[in-house]
């Protein structure tokens, strides 16, 4: 459509049901808050202005919300929905608006796009929805021409009316120029004693203009959240849509039900995910890669064949082809390896790159390492990297075999094709080639008694 389109999301709401000093529309699906996914489903329209009308907690839900060229609009009394929407009133412009609510994450930007063509620029719009049961809804009336009239809150509802099945979802496309002249007829003579927008409905019925209605493809996409449980219920809704886009694009999932997807996933063909993953952030799956069960990756790229074993955890991680992690593998922010490297079973990997073909199979941290090609390191290493006010740099050039049980005090260099011993604690450059020992002398005291207990 042509006509400019403002943005108002109602957030001021303090949520008491959600029992938390967070406000309702903070509180995370998928990893996001509620008010997020709103504002980015909004962004999709291209309005022109995005109003967030925010009440409780309202510095905490600016600081969320910065650098978002968002505009904010204080209500500072909650006095019912026509109000809050007249809070914002000041900063619109254009021709069209629409209001949306902070805690209806879901509504998918197909729905909002169908609901405003059907406006054509000057009809006002209402989302409805036909339940089998729409207790506790605002319900459509409509005359014997099946023409919207007005709309009734439950409390307020005639037996007659309370039997109808058509609800209101509270999301309304309205004339602007025509919004504050409304606005300022609202009355509060309601069992609520607040200030509906749904009484828009009746003033633009008098003024002669067009009521346009259109349904969602699935009922929830207008479910609000008002507890934890219904953020729970939703969250699981959300997520299986998104295993059902994943199962169409060719992904394997051991079962879509087990799958927690916290940000976006590119991906490959051929890709296996195990169950009870979870995605945070970017993540990007090559080809023919396979993620075990139970693990959690975050900002991470893993190249095509790459297998990760169960109970890994990698962050902000690169992960090269043909590579093996875990199972119980901790890859932390700056770990990035090459094409067929090993990190083995509790081996923790920070700040470091690794080379080609390189193994850490057991039981070792390597922190603030440059290692090369052909690296094997016995189980029990350590880089001793921190002096409890710098950090210092390990680095260990290709081909190096690296004892088990070694200590690495960086600042230190092993030389290509070194080798060190078992238990050795290594403070000084190797070099190339070499076979290297720091231990002590072993040495047994003939007739030594054990203590024993009185």
């Amino acid at each position: 459509m042509n006509s400019v389109l403002n943005v108002v999301i109602l957030a001021a709401g303090k949520g008491t049901r959600m029992y938390s000093s967070l406000p309702k529309v903070l509180h995370k699906l998928a990893g996001k808050p509620l008010v997020q996914h709103v504002i980015d489903t909004a962004k999709g329209l291209n309005p022109a202005k995005l109003v967030v009308v925010y009440g409780f907690g309202g510095e905490k839900l600016q600081e969320a919300l910065a650098g978002q060229e968002l505009g904010f609009a204080l209500q500072a009394e909650q006095l019912g929905t026509g109000h809050a929407l007249a809070q914002a009133v000041p900063q619109l412009n254009g021709d069209t608006t629409l209001m949306l609510y902070g805690d209806v994450p879901l509504t998918r930007l197909a729905t909002l796009q169908k609901l405003l063509a059907a406006c054509e620029g000057d009809k006002l719009g209402i989302l409805t929805d036909i339940l089998d049961d729409a207790t506790g809804y605002g319900r459509i009336v409509r005359n014997g021409q099946a023409q919207v009239t007005h709309i009734v809150e439950q409390k307020d509802c005639t037996p007659e009316e309370a039997a109808i099945r058509e609800m209101n979802t509270g999301i309304l496309v309205l004339p602007t120029a025509k919004l504050t002249g409304w606005l300022s007829e609202l009355k509060n003579d309601n069992a609520q004693g607040e200030y509906y927008a749904t009484d828009l409905i009746a003033l633009a019925v008098r003024d002669g203009v067009e009521i346009a209605t259109v349904h969602p493809a699935d009922h929830w996409e207008a479910e609000g959240i008002n507890n934890k449980l219904q953020l729970a219920t939703l969250e699981r809704i959300h997520q299986l849509e998104i295993a059902k886009s994943l199962l169409t694009a060719g992904v394997g999932l051991a079962d879509p039900a087990r799958i927690d997807v916290r940000g976006a996933i590119e991906h490959g063909q051929d890709v296996l995910i195990d169950v009870n993953c979870v995605f945070e952030g970017k993540v990007v799956l090559g080809k023919g890669v396979s993620i075990g069960a139970n693990c959690y990756l975050k900002n991470v790229t893993i190249a095509d064949g790459a297998v990760i074993h169960p109970f890994s955890h990698l962050e902000d991680a690169v992960v090269g082809a043909g590579s093996l992690i875990g199972p119980y593998a901790r890859l932390r922010p700056g770990a990035e390896l090459a094409e067929e490297v090993h990190i083995g079973n509790f081996v923790e990997v920070k700040k470091a790159t690794i080379a080609k073909g390189s193994k850490v199979n057991h039981l070792t941290y390597i922190g603030d390492t440059t290692m090369g090609s052909g690296v094997n390191v016995g189980a029990g290493t350590i880089t001793a990297n921190y002096d409890g006010v710098n950090k210092f740099r390990t680095v260990i050039e290709d081909n190096v075999r690296i004892g088990s049980n070694n200590v690495l005090v960086a600042p230190v260099t092993i030389g290509a094709g070194a080798t060190t011993g078992a238990g050795s604690v290594i403070s000084k450059n190797a070099p190339a080639g070499e076979l290297t020992v720091a231990r002590a002398k072993q040495v047994t005291i003939t007739g030594w008694q054990r203590p024993t207990k009185k």
